[in-house]
């Protein structure tokens, strides 16, 4: 299944593993790569870059596969030393970069002169046409059916794919709402040239997170999502539990709420403990509304090779109802 993105990534198919907090380690990118996608390590999940660059190390003894790295560049009155953790990740060997939040802009020169590629994920077609001016190699364009930060214009992906296509000159990676073939196919006809899959890799037999919130997806609905932070105006989407109801409470009420009114419930250290306690009351849990989609717990293997046999379906079944219309028509 050659795209631009398989030539651009060196894998043998159009599947992207996006960066993901506390998600995004060894165990998950390794199988993910080995099945034949791309796993993408998350930078921040680290504590230090010199934790990173163990965590490469640590990657590239469990695959011979292409994986990348997520840095996500935020806002932040402290922010992280983002460029010592580019330094540690192009010192490792690493050429795949996935790039989220603020404009790569300052790393891209850097990152360009070491001979690795950026894949820079956006919500929104004026952010990716300034992303592709900079010098990105490809965009990953979020819908807004995402886990994580959608954005504030509300587009789905049914829309805001095709734009991105029909803007862009690079190739579009489609991100939010895709879990399995036919989501695939769907991204592809849609003019993408791969998908990026987040909460569907969560629930796999790898991904480093406790059993109870894997179960939790798969029990979940598509209406079992919901979005916090829209008073703030950096709005994410989140899986319903005690602490994002309280949130929305809080974000709703009279006279409405500043950050450090929510600030202790939405730490990344409670989520992070949620995810490996399994409480899922403890902290936010990070999903999108493609957990309605989600209903058993596949290997990496047996998820990537399962989407990549329903696409051909899809698309075969797709190609079949166009020639028997054509067909009809002619009569």
């Amino acid at each position: 299944m050659k795209t631009r993105i398989t030539e651009l990534l060196g894998t043998r198919y159009p599947i992207i593993q996006g960066g993901m907090q506390w998600v995004g380690t060894a165990e998950l990118v390794s199988a993910v790569s080995n099945a034949g996608g791309l796993g993408v390590l998350t930078a921040l999940t680290q504590p230090t870059p010199e934790a990173l660059a163990r965590e490469i190390a640590r990657c590239r003894d469990m695959t011979d596969q292409p994986f990348g790295v997520n840095l996500t560049i935020l806002p932040s009155v402290n922010p992280p030393p983002y460029e010592a953790y580019l330094d540690a990740a192009l010192d490792s060997g690493v050429r795949v970069f996935e790039t989220a939040g603020n404009s790569p802009a300052a790393f891209i020169e850097k990152i360009k002169r070491r001979g690795a590629r950026i894949i820079h994920k956006c919500t929104s077609v004026r952010h990716a046409l300034s992303a592709e001016r900079r010098g990105v190699d490809a965009i990953s364009i979020d819908g807004f059916e995402c886990a994580g930060h959608p954005g504030e214009d509300d587009v789905p992906g049914l829309v805001l794919i095709p734009i991105a296509t029909r803007a862009l000159r690079i190739p579009v990676v489609a991100s939010g709402g895709i879990a399995d073939g036919r989501g695939m196919a769907a991204a592809l006809a849609l003019g993408a040239e791969g998908v990026n899959l987040g909460t569907r890799f969560c629930a796999t037999l790898e991904a480093p997170i406790h059993a109870r919130i894997k179960q939790a997806l798969v029990r979940a609905s598509e209406r079992d999502t919901q979005l916090i932070f829209r008073t703030l105006h950096n709005t994410g989407r989140v899986l319903k539990n005690v602490i994002s109801n309280e949130v929305v409470a809080t974000e709703r009420r009279p006279g409405g709420c500043e950050f450090a009114d929510i600030q202790p419930l939405v730490s990344g250290r409670r989520g992070r403990d949620a995810l490996h306690s399994g409480e899922v009351d403890a902290g936010l849990v990070w999903a999108g509304q493609v957990v309605g989609l989600i209903d058993d717990l596949p290997s990496c293997e047996v998820l990537i090779e399962r989407m990549v046999r329903e696409c051909r379906e899809a698309l075969a079944r797709a190609s079949r109802l166009a020639a028997a219309a054509e067909l009809c028509e002619e009569a």
